[in-house]
């Protein structure tokens, strides 16, 4: 069976280390809530692929999140409680979906959840420098300051070895070198896009005014631009492929 998860050269070439402005957390509680999100996307994301990873060493990567995040979440809970935060039980909707796409995909799926490891640690490095220098909460400064070296060791753990990950099949072509999208795009799938990734992608494809992105629960980032003068929606899927008109 092909996996349908194959990410191409297009999201795998893009640097996974933009600033995102809208993980910036700008208050103590908007910090709680996407710290606890991404450390619960780690945990779930990385127990549902334990028996579908084909390399030794990326197995071992996720029990290490599952280990390290693990343990970072209960800190992180044990904080908020103490100042009154509150912390989400479960997942959003976004995140919910690529676990979902992993537990079903067919094994392996060691370049999907390794690129999905790459986008969520430059997220997470982003959000936790930026509180640690930012926070408006001593207490949760503190925290960010204490687990951005983790966070660090982390991406750098996972950078070198998705470049390693067995990519597997699709059994929808890939993007083409020469730029051309896929008739079949705007394509579900889990997308390792960040936002600023997405922003970026949109923009090489010819568009300017880039706003109003959102991952959908397709794993299709969705939002306006301009091209020629005229405004128009825009959908970026987990191939790269770029599309405009449709919602």
């Amino acid at each position: 069976m092909r996996n349908s998860f194959r990410l191409t050269s297009l999201s795998l070439a893009t640097s996974l280390a933009f600033a995102l402005p809208s993980l910036a957390a700008e208050t103590a509680q908007d910090f709680v809530t996407k710290a606890a999100i991404g450390g619960m996307f780690e945990v779930q994301s990385s127990k549902v692929v334990q028996d579908k990873i084909q390399d030794q060493t990326l197995k071992d990567f996720a029990q290490k999140m599952i280990s390290d995040h693990g343990a970072a979440n209960a800190k992180l809970e044990s904080i908020a409680g103490e100042q009154k935060l509150q912390v989400p039980a479960d997942l959003d909707a976004s995140h919910k979906s690529d676990v979902d796409k992993l537990k079903s995909a067919p094994a392996p799926v060691d370049r999907p959840y390794a690129d999905l490891q790459k986008a969520a640690h430059a997220d997470a490095v982003n959000l936790f420098e930026t509180y640690a220098k930012d926070g408006d909460n001593p207490a949760l400064k503190a925290f960010a300051s204490e687990t951005l070296p983790t966070l660090k060791m982390h991406q750098d753990m996972i950078q070198k070895l998705a470049t390693k990950a067995p990519a597997g099949e699709s059994t929808t072509p890939a993007v083409t070198s020469s730029g051309a999208n896929n008739p079949a795009a705007p394509l579900p799938g889990a997308n390792s896009f960040t936002e600023g990734q997405a922003k970026s992608a949109i923009e090489k494809a010819g568009y300017a005014d880039v706003s109003a992105l959102k991952k959908d629960d397709k794993g299709i980032w969705r939002g306006t631009a301009s091209k020629d003068g005229k405004s128009t929606p825009v959908a970026l899927d987990y191939q790269g492929n770029v599309v405009a008109g449709t919602q």
